[in-house]
């Protein structure tokens, strides 16, 4: 099945309007290919740009798609592959940006980005501005980000108004909570993707993935791209989702 018919399939079921991907297998591409991890992180930025553009241009119910790009436990890797890393986002921040915002995308971050290196903190900064009047896909770059952390930073939030009287406890539900997350004004995900073949969450959205459905592919980051992602949704579309309930629901009904 070429691409065209595979996507015209896609087209006529459900597709979310929020989906996450756990972009891994950057250094096992370079590994099985005898190069260093600086190309296998080249070749994934590559995959990035040319999935977004293809997400923009042909699925355009798809309104939001989170990378996990770099998360808290990124940092204990060696100091030059962090430091490579913080390069290529400096690059794509400041060289890629334009065309973006050209096309209509808007670039969000998510993740705590005051523990960046200042020069990215600027370049986050510029591309959030640049980008900020897109009408087109959201594209949500997970940088610094872990789960865990992004839960309790919620948490703090939350007891530091509570402190101040502008709430109280009385007032602390899921909805609230989610309002204080790093993802606040973003609908939940409906799918999350792991590339190369692992079958966990390594601390991504763990609050927001509550519903989502969890797809896992072989295919390394740097190898996925249209027809790999389309496969993903195809497994999407061939679940039955019921939330707990006797009966196929979305997470917008559940309970009712």
């Amino acid at each position: 099945m070429t691409v065209e018919q595979r996507l015209q399939e896609i087209r006529e079921r459900e597709i979310p309007s929020h989906i996450g991907i756990i972009m891994d297998g950057n250094r096992r591409w370079a590994e099985a290919r005898g190069l260093m991890p600086s190309e296998g992180h080249k070749a994934g930025a590559e995959s990035v740009g040319k999935l977004v553009r293809f997400i923009a241009e042909e699925l355009p119910s798809i309104r939001y798609l989170t990378l996990y790009a770099f998360s808290t436990e990124n940092w204990k890797r060696s100091e030059q592959e962090v430091e490579f890393l913080m390069t290529l986002f400096d690059y794509y921040l400041n060289e890629k940006v334009e065309d973006l915002a050209k096309n209509g995308l808007v670039l969000r971050f998510v993740g705590n980005l005051s523990a960046l290196p200042e020069h990215i903190q600027g370049a986050i900064d510029h591309a959030i501005r640049a980008t900020e009047h897109g009408t087109r896909l959201t594209v949500n770059l997970a940088i610094n980000y872990g789960g865990r952390e992004e839960i309790a930073t919620a948490c703090r939030r939350i007891a530091e108004d509570v402190k101040a009287a502008i709430r109280s406890p009385g007032d602390i539900t899921p909805d609230l909570i989610g309002r204080y997350l790093y993802t606040a004004g973003i609908e939940d995900p409906g799918l999350i993707v792991r590339t190369s073949g692992e079958l966990r969450l390594s601390n991504f959205l763990l609050w927001q993935s509550a519903y989502a459905e969890f797809v896992s592919t072989e295919t390394r980051w740097p190898d996925f791209g249209p027809p790999e992602f389309l496969e993903a949704l195809s497994h999407f579309q061939r679940r039955t989702r019921r939330f707990g309930g006797d009966v196929e629901m979305t997470p917008s009904n559940e309970g009712g």
